[in-house]
């Protein structure tokens, strides 16, 4: 069987989700065509533009199809044993959003509103998360009018900011000549929808009540929004799913099978989300086999102190060090597993990975990775973030500190790192702290610019050979260049 889009979504929350009884949002660009949604609950339908009734009188003609409608928002319960889905919102099928932009959406999407303001700003859709990194780079915001209204308790996006964004991005140069242009439309996009989805949660809270909230879908990867919502006391208790875009739909069909078709107990999460194979010392030793000596160090350490040891100190030297090390996480951040790592306190450490080994846009963050123990040192609400999916506040007497894993708002996407589920990083950064008096890390994903994240010795090495990494670790193996 098949089951609907926002229902996988909802399963993947309710299959990670710590708490026992819990609502759960799913917020995303477009669910599935309501035809084929198989949830039993009360539908809110989106009124559609220029529908017309579909009965044939005796003297009327036949009348054209309404359009399609497809899953808009949704909001379900977990009692324990069951999902009850509370409120579902449909509306029609967007076929071309904006400035050409064709993707599965529908007409009144969060998701699809803010991937065609990225379209508007980059030209692709290769990576919409840059947006949110481009918006505290403006000045203000470029438009004072908003992108959304409310109608009948749905959401609905509104059309007269449309007529005054006529200027898409050209190319490359042309972004870079219009910055401050790109990066106000950025800021108001991100300031819409911070709005949109804390209204929309706190309609369902007054409606359904203060349950402790997961939430899924592609919108969750907001970190900005997110945080928002723990900053201004609309959740409390509150979990995303850390694969909250597509590729946890896999995740959340797998629980449906087990608690809905099989009826198995629901067991609870351990919090790692590091589901990737490990690779053994005969497929790194493959991999590094046709290294030319003369050029690169090659150590194999016997164990993980002395592992670690070497690399804090390296790293505590200004070393950029690529990181790969067991099973690869599962969703979009690198969480101590396949990570480009330094030390945020070294000047200058973020144009240098920008540009020579992630080769991206210059004004793209890093996260920091910080203990646990010490987040609410460094952190002003120090949330408990270890899918690096909130986003919170540097202290300000640590801004000039962290200026590395700080955006220009002096905000910042943290990582909080617990032992249980990555011991090896967690020492890692204990030992950068006995180095340097800073347990934070500037992590970022091991991948360069528009290429996913390296899974195999083979391509973490590619990496490192084609970049500015100075160290790269295998498992137990370090290579560095001489």
């Amino acid at each position: 069987m098949s089951i609907s889009h926002h229902l996988a979504h909802a399963f993947s929350a309710v299959g990670t989700c710590p708490f026992d009884e819990f609502d759960v949002l799913v917020v995303d660009g477009c669910g599935s065509p309501r035809e084929l949604c198989v949830d039993d609950a009360h539908h809110d339908v989106r009124p559609v533009s220029n529908t017309v009734p579909r009965d044939v009188g005796e003297n009327m003609q036949p009348q054209p199809e309404p359009p399609p409608q497809a899953e808009q928002d949704s909001y379900y319960r977990w009692d324990g044993r069951r999902l009850q889905v509370l409120r579902k919102t449909f509306s029609e099928f967007e076929r071309s959003w904006l400035f050409d932009i064709r993707l599965p959406t529908t007409r009144h999407s969060i998701g699809g509103f803010y991937a065609a303001i990225s379209h508007y700003c980059f030209g692709n859709l290769d990576d919409v998360g840059k947006l949110m990194g481009l918006a505290p780079l403006g000045s203000k915001a470029y438009l004072d009018e908003p992108a959304f209204d409310w109608e009948d308790g749905c959401l609905r996006v509104v059309d007269g900011w449309k007529n005054r964004l006529e200027r898409p991005v050209q190319g490359p140069e042309d972004f870079a000549e219009r910055f401050g242009h790109f990066a106000d439309v950025a800021l108001w996009a991100q300031q819409q929808v911070e709005a949109a989805v804390e209204e929309l949660v706190r309609r369902r809270r007054a409606e359904f009540g203060s349950s402790p909230l997961a939430y899924s879908g592609g919108v969750a990867l907001n970190a900005v929004a997110n945080g928002r919502l723990l900053r201004r006391g609309v959740v409390d208790e509150f979990h995303v799913e850390p694969a909250a875009g597509d590729n946890g739909i896999a995740l959340g069909c797998a629980y449906y099978g087990w608690l809905a078709i099989l009826g198995h107990d629901r067991i609870p999460h351990d919090g790692s989300t590091c589901f990737g194979r490990e690779y053994g010392p005969a497929e790194i030793d493959a991999a590094v086999a046709g290294l030319d000596c003369d050029v690169h160090d090659v150590v194999r350490h016997a164990d993980l102190g002395a592992l670690v040891g070497d690399v804090a100190d390296r790293i505590a030297g200004g070393a950029v060090v690529g990181w790969f090390r067991g099973g690869s996480e599962f969703g979009p951040r690198a969480l101590g597993r396949r990570s480009i790592l330094a030390d945020p306190g070294v000047p200058g450490m973020r144009d240098r990975i920008n540009q020579d080994v992630k080769f991206r846009e210059d004004f793209r963050p890093f996260a920091p990775a910080v203990l646990a123990a010490d987040v609410s040192r460094w952190f002003v609400h120090g949330w408990d973030s270890p899918y690096m999916i909130l986003v919170d506040e540097v202290r300000p007497e640590h801004a000039d500190r962290l200026a590395n894993v700080v955006h220009a708002d002096g905000s910042a996407r943290v990582q909080t790192i617990e032992r249980a589920w990555n011991e090896p990083f967690h020492r890692l950064v204990e030992a950068l702290r006995d180095r340097t008096g800073m347990g934070v890390m500037l992590n970022t994903s091991f991948n360069k610019r528009g290429q996913p994240i390296v899974e195999q010795p083979a391509e973490a090495l590619e990496l490192y050979l084609e970049s500015a990494i100075d160290t790269l670790v295998l498992d137990d193996v370090v290579i560095s260049r001489r």
